[in-house]
């Protein structure tokens, strides 16, 4: 499908370009259609071509050793894709899902070597897009790896959550056993000895008042032991995590052993092959 030059113009690569160098370099690309859900193209595949998004929005996608996908960039319009693969020669480094229907302008590889010689700074465009999305790749990857779940989740709690926590943490303590123990004692002791104490004998206002203190406590327990109880949810998680990567770790080590053991295995057949041959030809030499 023929592409119009003025489309060009919504693509960051090409912004710096002037009218004549769009219209050159419009001639040789090709617009292509896709609909949301389809894979653009798969990691591993060889890459010719450089996508260039005009509408619509699509997820560079790669998984992790436990199966997991995960989304490198989001690519929206202006934004180009494929640039590494066409650059280097190398197969795709992710998988490329259209999520929303979008139209693509496509460039491929020859076209465009034969374009940088006449527009140098195409090259040098290219070469800050990759640096952005390089930089956004450490930053996922930071956020990826192993943290303390505790920091984590101490990050995010709530006013009213460290409040909880708080009331919930002295309430389970021994200062908060003798304060109570001193203060029963010294409530019931002025209204027994005094002969007209606020709370007489059989202390009414004093179960009032513990009944009350009763019902806060365990509201603020129980929302401490639902955070608790999440923090715990999120250990799990993050163990199940590590087990499955070292399990993939463990079965890689395998893999390479065996490998090893079987370069070993030919290799010890191979001179023993060479020792069988040599040995006849060594008799014959002695004999002559």
């Amino acid at each position: 499908m023929s592409v119009e030059p003025a489309l060009l113009g919504g693509v960051a690569l090409f912004r710096s370009m002037d009218d004549d160098e769009r219209r050159a370099l419009a001639a040789v690309m090709d617009l292509r259609e896709v609909r949301a859900g389809a894979i653009v193209f798969q990691a591993g595949e060889e890459g010719d071509s450089l996508l260039c998004v005009v509408d619509g929005r699509l997820d560079t996608l790669v998984k992790d050793n436990a199966g997991q996908e995960i989304v490198l960039a989001v690519v929206g319009p202006g934004d180009a894709v494929g640039e590494m693969s066409m650059l280097d020669g190398r197969p795709r480094s992710a998988t490329v899902r259209c999520t929303e229907d979008a139209r693509l302008l496509v460039l491929e590889r020859d076209h465009l070597l034969a374009v940088l010689p006449r527009s140098p700074h195409l090259a040098l465009d290219m070469m800050a897009q990759m640096a952005a999305r390089a930089r956004r790749v450490d930053d996922l990857l930071r956020s990826r790896v192993s943290r303390n779940v505790n920091e984590e989740v101490e990050a995010q709690r709530t006013t009213v959550e460290r409040v909880a926590d708080a009331i919930a943490a002295f309430s389970g303590s021994i200062p908060f056993l003798v304060l109570h123990a001193t203060w029963f004692a010294c409530w019931i002791g002025w209204n027994v000895l005094r002969p007209r104490g606020f709370d007489p004998y059989p202390f009414g206002l004093l179960t009032m008042v513990v009944s009350l203190e009763a019902i806060f406590l365990s509201v603020f327990v129980l929302l401490s032991q639902s955070r608790q109880a999440a923090k715990d949810r999120v250990h799990s998680d993050v163990e199940y995590e590590v087990n499955v990567k070292a399990e993939m770790e463990v079965a890689a080590l395998h893999e390479k052993l065996d490998r090893l053991h079987e370069e070993l295995v030919d290799r010890l057949r191979r001179l023993g092959r060479d020792l069988e041959a040599g040995g006849p030809r060594a008799n014959a030499a002695g004999a002559e």
